[in-house]
């Protein structure tokens, strides 16, 4: 196929947009307070790529700024999210409260629970943030110790039944999400989760596939390798729709990057606004077109290109973003 008409197919469309990314992803430190058995967390703080950072908050400040003058009606939502537990930066309000003093565009804030207590829950429903979604992957508690060590299933399940009483007794807008990532170890209580977290009244509950992180997680990532074999490869999502800012000040592609492989500069002396549609991200986007990453080694080795869902192909965690009313 021609690469035009693959860029009809794979290209901007839809809620992707040339001018700036329509999702702005914070990991905004390498520290998690876990160790799940999905997640490649317990492997990479004993590598020599983990540097235990946070991130700056004048480099958080700067991209909020970028966006509140580039990216309004452009990006769909701002997360913090990805390869630490975003509860533990100690200015995690003070950023999520800058962002929303400084844009109207959706806020979401991804988080394992095990930290918000009563006092933190409420200074995160009064910043106004628009959605907050709690990692919990496990209906009884002995699955919870299995999947995610560490915690404790009902420390957790309170903080978010909390959660949800005091945004209706409130009469909050803030959205409440519960996920689940299924494994052979939890599999099996899918349907009791889905059930049980809907009647307590969250907002959606979201059951993902695993993926092997951008091949950080070897074993897994070497079994869907082969699983893809039959499969032509087709453009992985992510170059199209999201820039991450990682917790050392960099911007990356990829927002599942546990080598530092998806880095494109330090953001101290760029700009979203010129990295996106830069030479960089053009490059990128050809080698995804042209199924050629002879230059981009990163992407060439892994397998989850066929987790993400272009616009045209299924749902994804955006089109729940985009269904919500904020």
């Amino acid at each position: 196929m021609a690469i035009e008409s693959i860029n009809k197919i794979y290209g901007f469309q839809g809620r992707l947009t040339q001018s700036f990314p329509s999702q702005i992803l914070f990991d905004i430190t390498e520290v998690c307070n876990l160790e799940c058995i999905h997640c490649p967390h317990p492997d990479f703080k004993k590598s020599n790529n983990f540097t235990n950072a946070f991130l700056d908050i004048n480099l958080h400040n700067k991209l909020i700024d970028e966006v509140a003058k580039y990216g309004e009606g452009i990006t769909q939502y701002i997360r913090y999210a990805s390869n630490g537990e975003p509860l533990v930066h100690p200015k995690v309000f003070e950023m999520i409260s800058y962002t929303k003093n400084k844009t109207v565009t959706p806020v979401t804030l991804t988080t394992n629970g095990v930290t918000m207590s009563a006092k933190r829950m409420e200074k995160l429903i009064l910043s106004n943030i628009d959605c907050i979604d709690i990692s919990i992957d496990a209906y009884s508690e002995d699955i919870y110790k299995k999947v995610r060590v560490g915690g404790d299933l009902s420390v957790t399940r309170k903080n978010v039944l909390n959660l949800i009483d005091y945004i209706k007794k409130n009469n909050k807008k803030t959205k409440v999400v519960v996920s689940f990532v299924e494994n052979q170890i939890n599999s099996h209580e899918i349907e009791s989760f889905d059930n049980f977290w809907k009647k307590a009244g969250a907002d959606y509950v979201v059951i993902r596939r695993m993926h092997s992180c951008s091949g950080a997680k070897i074993e897994f990532a070497a079994l869907k390798r082969k699983n893809n074999e039959s499969s032509p490869r087709r453009p992985c999502l992510y170059p199209w729709e999201r820039i991450v800012l990682t917790p050392t000040g960099d911007l990356a592609f990829c927002p599942s990057d546990w080598v530092h492989g998806s880095v494109i500069c330090n953001y101290k002396d760029n700009t979203v606004k010129d990295v996106w549609d830069g030479v960089f991200y053009k490059k990128l986007r050809e080698a995804h077109l042209k199924n050629n990453y002879k230059n981009h080694a990163f992407c060439g080795q892994c397998p989850d290109w066929e987790s993400t869902r272009w616009p045209n192909e299924g749902r994804s965690y955006a089109d729940m973003m985009m269904e919500f009313e904020f």
